[in-house]
């Protein structure tokens, strides 16, 4: 991964408690996945940041490498990756992410 890159995706995930790798914004995602997980933590009222990576296809291919993840959305908390739509979901059902995001 470029130098470049790593520094940016790491001054986002570092300067935001809860930094979301998506595809499109908040308010007009361009997938279900990310769609869902925005609802999510809008459902907790959590102040969040957000990367749209179908503006940018060096972060979207960087944060992939960064993680070592494949999919978008990914989810970080107060710096630590957390996984993607699927783990998000889960967390949310099995009471975790609230303590989480807490």
């Amino acid at each position: 991964m470029d130098e470049t890159i790593r520094q940016i995706i790491e001054k986002d995930i570092k300067g935001n408690k809860i930094m979301l790798y998506m595809k499109g914004t908040p308010d007009a995602p361009q997938c279900g996945f990310s769609a869902r997980t925005v609802d999510i933590l809008r459902k907790y009222h959590a102040p969040f940041k957000s990367c749209n990576v179908l503006e940018d296809e060096t972060i979207r291919q960087g944060i992939k490498e960064y993680a070592d993840w494949p999919t978008i959305p990914q989810l970080y908390v107060n710096g630590e990756f957390i996984g993607g739509c699927d783990i998000i979901t889960e967390l949310d059902e099995n009471g975790e992410l609230k303590k989480i995001l807490g």
